[in-house]
């Protein structure tokens, strides 16, 4: 399975990244820089956190205009899947792949810490070796977070099951303390209509290893290999 890394100006996760998809997971990687046009034929795309074009205007605006992304929304419309963790999430929902946008935290405040996230959903191509309600730690590093679509976008995603993490308490409950951003819903993440792209604040690749204070992340990489080798003949 052929992986792209997007960098963009700003980008400080892609290494991160890089060496989970490389080395842990063992996945042809590609570094694919921002005003590059093609994907060189890759099988899955991430675009990692960081702070594409330092934010200007707001997070993710600029780097929605960069000339990869023509060839990331070519990727997601022929059905191969799309991942974008922190920054990523915030580029997804810019340029149109992903509903909603991610506003200032709701403190004010820049938040890097430990959080609890529930897999809502396990029958997607991203959390196929999770269980359902399975209650993840893995890090956050944001100022805008703080997800949210108007209400009749907020029941599309819960009926379509396309809200796939929230976040919770250690024993799974859902609660404002345990909401580190003021999120809609509690919204960790979520799906497009087809289910191919997938937006999350939480860093999964930060927490793959157990060297660095668990795996929980790592079972996602895994569920993206596992499921869409199947679905793609890889």
């Amino acid at each position: 399975m052929r992986a792209a890394v997007i960098i963009f100006p700003g980008s400080n996760c892609d290494t991160d990244l890089i060496h989970v998809l490389s080395e842990v997971m063992h996945l042809e990687v590609h570094k694919i820089w921002h005003q590059n046009e093609s994907l060189e034929d890759v099988d899955f795309v991430a675009l990692p956190g960081g702070f594409s074009y330092g934010d200007y205007l707001r997070s993710g605006a600029i780097a929605r205009f960069s000339p990869i992304m023509n060839a990331v929304l070519e990727h997601a419309a022929a059905g191969k899947p799309v991942l974008g963790i922190c920054n990523g999430f915030q580029i997804l929902t810019e340029c149109g792949l992903l509903p909603g946008a991610l506003l200032r935290n709701n403190h004010l405040q820049f938040r890097c810490q430990d959080v609890t996230v529930r897999v809502e959903h396990n029958d997607s191509g991203f959390t196929s070796l999770y269980k359902k309600h399975q209650v993840l730690k893995l890090p956050i590093a944001h100022a805008e977070g703080n997800y949210f679509v108007p209400d009749t976008v907020l029941r599309e995603l819960e009926r379509d099951k396309r809200i796939l993490f929230r976040y919770c308490d250690s024993s799974g409950e859902r609660s404002t303390a345990a909401n580190p951003n003021g999120a809609l819903d509690d919204i960790a993440g979520v799906l497009n209509a087809a289910g191919n792209v997938l937006g999350m604040m939480p860093h999964p690749e930060r927490l793959s290893e157990d060297i660095l204070g668990g795996s929980d992340g790592r079972w996602l990489f895994e569920s993206i290999v596992h499921t869409w080798k199947e679905r793609m003949s890889l």
